[in-house]
């Protein structure tokens, strides 16, 4: 039974992310602040000069990269202390002194990317000159790539400066769903109540009390939908900026300027809907099957999460942390006890649900820090995969920030969640090996449901949406509530099918309740490119072909080194092509077809 959620002053040390890890104390955070405010003029002081020579421009290269470095662990220790309790005002005002230093900083240095393009073909020869150059040399192709779509040094200072206030819509959004937005109770079969919080909604949308189910889930819903005008404004904002940063770039649409900066072809977008709508048959059967397996004479959305096994297994966070470590075995034995460390030992995880941490589960971090991970654990099989999929996140930057140097330590949203899901992929794997047990298996297998249920039917339903309503601001529309509930529950509709009873606002007003991710521009999409991916990719480690786990463990050192599908060429699979995602479809089909005969047999 799910239960209420603690303030954060009760949650153990051992169970909190160690964030003196970055500044011992909020005295040498503000100090390091200082210290980056003392550079913006030093950044400035380069305008017009990095055509002088390869030692002037290489010595700019090199102060970007450190006062950028130093700031990524600013806004890392300001968002860390901030998130995990929303209601302390002294942390969210950090977090936005962080934040608009950020904005400070990315306008001094802007006028760097239209001079350093002016240069022009000299910089070839300036390269085989000066050795300290050589390294920016995927850099430089990546600026000329977007030569059209860089302005010159005074509106890129303006863009710059926009940043901070531009974050304003999305900071409105989750503010109100995480910190003011009164989301009920549930309450179970015997009339006791459990009041809502975002770190215990996904366990009560999982409870086996299907009065708890309903009551959390209508409620949670009714929460958004009561303010529904205020987060239709907010995103309606969101988007306006995106088509506002697209037409400053001078790219045809907000889907391009998403996609062209990392040479992804909008094919690939298109790619995945079409495959998606395709194989919407396998989800309408998946939905019958649970409503079968429930005995129900209707499936109603608060079912999908309703446990199939009798008895679902319980998963301490040590017990997870050794069975994730034992899963990524097969990459080797430095990856598995670097992984184990980090959450048993170096505290790279803040995993216990508290009141105030903000909804949702995240890696992040920055060069010359570990990882650190957000989450809220279930204490269960759910929870573990969600500490498998951050995980994945965690030692892809832990390999990028240790391998590359600070440019390419990013590797962009469309590599991202391909180390996510291959962890979970070899997790799964090695559990499904480890205990044949039926009603464990079952369960594994409602898990792995659940998370092809997020990635690949939520997020492409979530990517229609979004594409839809940059369509609209495009072309000059406004954008409502009601709209917007009534094209998220048109799109939903059709992945229900005739399977789900449909409570129209309700399941409508689904957009809101992602309070981060549609303000990141076509980024959920890249959620089911990349569970395809990751599943090609674990196919050849699992089936141990040649140089799998070598070519994998290069993916993850490679970090922005190289254009994003590139890289997965080289680490075995080719994203321009429908078929991975059609694979991975295959995948989700034979999970149901598994399930179909263990429910049969139990």
């Amino acid at each position: 039974m799910a239960v209420a959620v603690p303030p954060r002053s009760e949650i153990p040390t051992q169970y909190t992310w160690d964030t003196s890890s970055i500044f011992p104390t909020t005295a040498d955070w503000e100090e390091a602040v200082r210290q980056i405010e003392g550079e913006l003029p030093h950044l400035e002081s380069f305008a017009g000069r990095l055509g002088e020579g390869p030692d002037v421009l290489a010595a700019w290269l090199e102060l970007h990269q450190d006062v950028f470095r130093r700031l990524g662990q600013v806004f890392l220790y300001a968002n860390s202390e901030y998130n995990v309790n929303t209601l302390d005002e002294a942390a969210k005002a950090r977090q936005e002194q962080a934040q608009g230093l950020m904005a400070r900083a990315t306008a001094a240095a802007s006028f760097a990317e239209p001079e350093i393009l002016a240069i022009g073909d000299t910089l070839q020869r300036w390269m085989r000159e000066d050795p300290r150059l050589q390294m920016y040399a995927h850099y430089f192709d990546i600026l000329e790539s977007r030569r059209s779509h860089i302005r010159s040094a005074e509106v890129e200072q303006i863009l710059g400066l926009v940043r901070d206030p531009f974050s304003a819509a999305s900071g409105t959004h989750r503010t109100l769903t995480d910190t003011d937005l009164p989301l009920g109770v549930a309450c179970t079969e015997t009339g006791d109540t459990i009041p809502i919080s975002q770190g215990n909604v996904n366990a009560l949308l999982s409870d086996s009390d299907r009065e708890v189910r309903r009551t959390a889930w209508e409620s949670y819903a009714d929460a958004h939908l009561a303010f529904k005008h205020t987060m239709a404004n907010a995103l309606a904002a969101g988007i306006k900026q995106d088509v506002f940063n697209a037409r400053a770039r001078k790219y045809p649409s907000s889907l391009e300027a998403a996609l062209g900066p990392n040479h992804i072809p909008v094919e690939v977008f298109h790619n995945l809907i079409a495959t998606y709508r395709r194989n919407l048959p396998i989800w309408h059967r998946y939905w019958n099957l649970r409503r079968r397996a429930l005995g129900y004479d209707e499936l109603y959305v608060y079912d999908i999460k309703a446990p199939l096994s009798p008895e679902p297994p319980s998963v301490s966070v040590e017990q997870a942390a050794e069975w994730i470590s034992e899963g990524m075995r097969p990459l080797g034995d430095e990856y598995a006890d670097i992984l184990r460390r980090g959450v048993l030992e170096e505290r790279w995880v803040d995993i216990m649900p508290n009141q105030g941490k903000r909804s949702g589960a995240y890696s992040s971090g920055t060069q010359g820090t570990h990882p650190f991970i957000l989450m809220s654990y279930s204490g269960d099989l759910y929870g573990l995969s969600t500490l498998a999929h951050e995980l994945g996140h965690s030692m892809h930057s832990y390999y990028s920030t240790h391998t590359q140097p600070f440019i390419y330590t990013r590797y962009g949203l469309f590599l991202a969640e391909v180390a996510s899901t291959f962890n979970q992929a070899l997790v799964r794997a090695y559990l499904m090996g480890r205990n044949p047990d039926p009603v464990f298996q079952i369960a594994l297998i409602e898990e792995a449901m659940s998370n092809f249920h997020r990635y690949f039917f939520i997020m492409p339903a979530l990517a229609r949406f979004e594409l839809a309503v940059h369509e609209q601001v495009e072309r000059g529309k406004g954008l409502t509530a009601d709209g917007m509930i009534g094209l998220m529950a048109d799109i939903f509709k059709e992945g229900y099918g005739d399977e789900v009873v449909f409570d129209r606002d309700r399941i409508g007003i689904t957009w809101a309740q992602f309070s981060g991710h549609l303000y990141m521009n076509f980024y959920v999409f890249q959620y089911a490119t990349g569970i395809s991916a990751a599943h090609a990719l674990a196919r050849g480690v699992l089936e141990i072909r040649p140089n799998a786990a070598e070519k994998y463990l290069g993916f993850l050192k490679s970090g922005g080194s190289e254009y994003p599908l590139e890289t997965l060429r080289r680490a075995g699979v080719d994203m321009m092509s429908p078929q991975p995602v059609q694979d991975a479809f295959d995948v989700l089909n034979g999970l149901v077809d598994r399930l179909e005969r263990l429910l049969e047999a139990v």
